[in-house]
């Protein structure tokens, strides 16, 4: 404990007398500050001891002295030690008077007691006090290392709650409750879980305080880990602010826990790498190999049907999809020509995808397989699972976020994530398994989506898919001569071309949908053949013909 009034009174040697406020005694005095100002408040910072003679004071005058002591009370001053026998033979009446009014302790110092004797008790004890805290945060130290070797995090974190008498929790990377102590704060760590998501949002090392769900305790947040996303973070209940030991205790926590994930960093990298080289020969098409390789860190996930998932940043995908129009529409360069995908802020939405499916795997107790590629993230999960699920979650809440944005009329995230998800497959179609994550990663960047699944690619109609501004292009040069002689008034080719195609080929039905005769007709699909310079006999020149036609209905010629 720091020094307080009443052990300067207790002191033997120091023979203080208690004139005024003695039912303030208990106060800590951080200071003992001699000053014979008149006005000594403008150096003072608050909990000192104030040593006078007054020398320059009128203490025998009562307003004086009213004025005097308020001004000391509201500085923060937490006492007020008056020698006797230098100026004055005892304390002025006034003096006491306005002490008591204010509630200020007033301390006799008699003539043999020196100011430096008081400075150096309260020196001494504050030393004491520190040498003590110090101490005791070297033996919070090594109850918390030696509980964190024995018994992880968990262990560790009872070990901090008895050492600040409250509550400890600890969070995910997603700011999920990861282990609490006692059991009973569970409750109440979660309630914080949206401090703890915008304590994420800033880099660390972070900290903040908060006030407890009830407000009957004081709660302190630290962010672990050294990268500049928080890797997990501490929290710290307590009745009372922290005192100097039970600060030693919280940082040796979390440089404790520092070490612990920086240490499951390197070992999550290692695992990353083994990641890698099993999903290389699951694509492959090695799946026993992929199954020695992966021992027991995923080959239980290769024991059961899995997802494929692909991900990339908004900012990828759409440099991509530029990439892959330009391509359709003209001629591809040669390797190397491409023009690279954005990059910098667009791996944040990818880390932060893989920090949710990895937490919700490792909270379900399942094997998740997260491979980062270039400007791809690639998941296996198993199908059903909870990295799936948070993977649905977490794309419709970006879903829904966007639709909000465009309701307020705000500018949406551009670097949000664009994810395909692949139906179930198992070892040997893992390669076909990630084919489909991949054709669905490109339906959604054409459709504006955050998340489409393959499966849904099968539901429906083709034709949404031919709403892209490169399909639009080729249909529109490949049926522009056409739209051009019809323009001059010599015949309506593109409705006689649909027609016939509708019907199949069979020129009566075709001829009586137009109103014409059958040779007419066949006039007209000779003058398509002319003009397009293709054969209608050709079924794949009919299915881009047709194709044209659709993705150019609701255009105008």
């Amino acid at each position: 404990m720091p020094p307080t009034l009443a052990s300067l009174v207790h002191h033997s040697a120091l023979k203080l007398t208690v004139r005024a406020g003695a039912d303030r005694l208990d106060v800590p005095v951080r200071w003992a500050h001699v000053s014979e100002l008149a006005d000594p408040v403008p150096y003072m910072e608050g909990g000192e001891l104030l040593l006078i003679t007054a020398l320059k004071l009128d203490a025998e005058d009562p307003e004086a002295m009213r004025r005097y002591v308020k001004r000391l009370v509201k500085a923060g001053v937490v006492g007020l030690g008056f020698a006797i026998g230098v100026n004055y033979d005892e304390i002025p009446a006034a003096l006491v008077e306005a002490a008591e009014e204010e509630g200020l302790p007033l301390l006799e110092v008699p003539r043999r007691t020196p100011f430096l004797a008081i400075s150096k008790a309260v020196s001494a004890a504050i030393a004491a006090d520190q040498y003590r805290a110090v101490t005791a945060g070297f033996a919070a130290q090594r109850e918390l290392t030696k509980q964190a070797l024995n018994a992880g995090p968990e262990g560790l974190l009872s070990a901090l709650a008895a050492q600040v008498d409250g509550w400890a929790a600890l969070y995910d990377a997603s700011g999920a409750v990861v282990a609490t102590a006692p059991e009973w704060a569970g409750r109440r760590a979660a309630r914080l879980t949206a401090d703890v998501e915008r304590l994420r949002e800033r880099p660390a090392p972070a900290s903040a305080v908060v006030g407890g769900p009830e407000t009957e305790d004081r709660v302190e947040l630290h962010s672990i880990g050294t990268s500049r996303r928080p890797r997990a973070a501490l929290a710290v209940g307590t009745a009372a602010p922290l005192g100097t030991a039970e600060r030693y205790a919280v940082h040796s926590a979390i440089a404790l826990l520092t070490l612990t994930t920086e240490r499951s960093r390197s070992l999550h990298a290692a695992e990353q790498r083994i990641g890698a080289a099993v999903l290389r020969m699951l694509l492959a098409g090695q799946p026993d190999h992929a199954r020695a390789v992966a021992g027991d860190l995923y080959g239980g996930l290769l024991d059961a049907p899995f997802r494929m998932i692909v991900a990339e940043s908004g900012s990828a995908s759409a440099a991509r999809a530029q990439a892959e129009a330009h391509a359709r529409v003209r001629p591809a360069p040669s390797a190397g020509g491409g023009a690279p995908a954005a990059t910098g802020a667009g791996g944040d939405p990818l880390a932060a995808l893989a920090e949710i499916v990895e937490a919700a795997a490792a909270r379900s107790g399942e094997a998740v397989l997260v491979v980062p590629d270039g400007e791809r993230l690639v998941v296996l999960a198993a199908d059903g699972g909870a990295a799936v699920t948070a993977c649905t979650e977490h794309a419709a809440a970006l879903e829904a976020a966007r639709a909000q944005a465009v309701r307020e009329q705000r500018a949406a995230d551009e670097d949000e994530l664009v994810v395909g998800l692949s139906a179930p497959a198992g070892p040997i179609a893992a390669a076909a398994g990630y084919k489909q994550a991949e054709q669905a990663l490109s339906v959604a960047r054409r459709r504006g989506r955050v998340l489409v699944e393959h499966e849904q690619l099968a539901s429906g109609s083709v034709l949404p898919l031919l709403a892209d501004d490169a399909v639009r292009a080729f249909a529109d040069g490949l049926l522009r001569a056409l739209y051009e002689h019809d323009a001059t008034g010599r015949g309506d080719l593109v409705a006689s071309l649909r027609a016939w195609l509708s019907r199949h080929g069979q020129w009566d039905a075709a001829a009586a949908d137009l109103g014409v005769h059958r040779h007419t007709l066949r006039y007209r699909m000779r003058r398509v053949e002319e003009i397009l310079g293709r054969s209608l006999d050709d079924p794949d020149v009919r299915m881009e013909l047709w194709l044209a036609l659709k993705a150019t209905a609701t255009e105008q010629p």
